[in-house]
């Protein structure tokens, strides 16, 4: 009797607080006025509205300038300074003159190289290849870039490429590369405008002292004597040229030179140093060679010194940007940065805000599922909403309840087009079935309690 009692008045209890909503009340989603006067708009996510939704105007914050830049530099290294002159020595008449040949250098395509400047130029004007910011200008001056002391060339909007030890084939490959990947129509030819990167020095007996590039064409004796005016000889049955090259001396009588043909093919390389001496000593041959050696390493410790100092300047670059960074990251940490967020609310797996993400726009499958997604147990997947209040401040009261029925899992491929504004609410509403098992849960102790109080009287 006392177990019908207790059933009886459950289930009257039940039914009754239940009816009345007075033992659980659930948040939902209603279209019309609300108690609070605003106007509450419900629209059915579909491909047409979703294009609606989206139209409203909005910027996505950026990232902070720092988190574009790098520590590299523009321009080239610092220059190393004048030169002093090269030596001269007493005029000594040899008694006998031996021909010295150097072995005949490899023959090998033309190697781009630091100094060297390329010239990129375009078919005609006006093609894509002017979208490099510069780039035509610099074909119609007939400028070029310089291979700098990295061995790479700087091209506006595309980057540092490193040709250094590269033949032109070799670059071009390379340059087609960086602007495909650049995406820029690659219709270029490649040339080299100057040579610096190789040279032979001249010095001596001749009319001026030269130091001659090496262009693409082989450089013979004859040619590089001639680039310095050519000989300047009283008397050449006593003048010698002497080549040194690789810390080896070799010499070529200038009488001989002329009448023997194959002496007019003796090929230069880079690095060759030419002097027309006419001491029987090589005292002034040496002491030319000796500080064209002194030169040599003089420019080499230059170099180092000006890599060393901006690699230090790069170092110093990076760990600022590194620690302006890192100070966003703490700001960032600490919500003290302005960012947009999107609030996550009804059954989740985690009411939450859902920070906006910087340089783009987010979707509704973003926030869902960034947070874990939806408790698949108590929400509802019909009962979907994203809540937009309105821009309008004569309207501040209007909201529009964005609503995805997911119950045909098809729609959710609609969660990921749907863009999320700031301060929008992702609602999920409850199922039936866990609204009505949280009344219970609710209900139940009281009316436990209440029935044994009276069982007890």
């Amino acid at each position: 009797m006392f177990k019908k009692f207790i059933f009886g008045l459950s289930l009257a209890g039940l039914t009754a607080l239940a009816g009345c909503g007075v033992a659980y009340i659930s948040p939902s989603v209603k279209a019309g006025v609300s108690d609070a006067d605003a106007k509450v708009r419900v629209v059915s996510v579909t491909p047409q509205s979703v294009l609606v939704a989206n139209r409203s105007n909005y910027n996505p914050k950026s990232l902070p300038a720092i988190f574009f830049q790098n520590a590299g530099g523009a321009g080239g290294g610092r220059g190393i300074g004048a030169l002093p002159p090269a030596s001269t020595g007493p005029e000594l008449r040899p008694t006998r003159l031996v021909t010295q040949l150097p072995p005949p250098p490899a023959v090998t395509p033309y190697e781009i190289g630091i100094g060297d400047v390329v010239l990129l130029a375009t078919p005609q004007a006006g093609s894509t290849i002017e979208e490099l910011t510069g780039l035509l200008a610099a074909q119609n001056r007939r400028q070029g870039y310089t291979v700098q002391d990295d061995g790479a060339i700087a091209i506006p909007e595309v980057g540092r490429i490193r040709l250094a030890g590269m033949t032109l084939e070799e670059a071009e490959a390379e340059v087609f590369q960086r602007l495909v990947e650049a995406q820029i129509d690659p219709s270029f030819s490649l040339e080299i405008a100057e040579f610096n990167s190789k040279r032979v020095s001249i010095g001596g007996a001749v009319r001026n002292a030269a130091v001659v590039p090496i262009r693409l064409t082989p450089l013979y004796l004859p040619e590089a004597l001639a680039a310095a005016g050519g000989v300047q000889l009283v008397d050449d049955d006593f003048a010698v040229i002497r080549l040194y090259r690789d810390g080896v001396l070799y010499q070529i009588p200038v009488k001989q030179l002329y009448q023997r043909q194959e002496l007019q093919k003796v090929r230069l390389v880079d690095g060759d140093s030419l002097f027309v001496d006419t001491d029987f000593e090589l005292t002034k041959a040496q002491a030319y060679f000796a500080e064209q050696i002194r030169l040599s390493e003089f420019r080499q410790a230059a170099r180092v010194q000006a890599l060393n100092e901006l690699q230090a300047a790069v170092g110093l670059r990076r760990a600022a940007l590194g620690e302006s960074r890192d100070n966003y990251r703490a700001r960032a940490e600490f919500d003290a940065v302005d960012r947009d967020y999107v609030y996550l609310t009804g059954e989740v797996v985690k009411q939450s805000r859902f920070p906006l993400p910087l340089g783009r726009k987010a979707n509704l499958a973003d926030a869902l599922y960034a947070e874990g997604g939806f408790a698949t147990e108590t929400a509802n997947p019909s009962q979907i909403y994203v809540l937009r209040g309105s821009p309008d401040p004569a309207d501040f009261g209007a909201v529009t309840a964005w609503h995805l029925d997911a119950r045909n899992a098809a729609n959710f491929t609609l969660a990921t087009r749907l863009e999320l504004r700031p301060n929008d609410v992702v609602f999920i509403a409850e199922q039936p079935i866990t609204r009505w098992n949280r009344v219970v849960q609710q209900i139940v102790p009281s009316l436990l309690t209440t029935a044994a109080s009276a069982a007890a009287n």
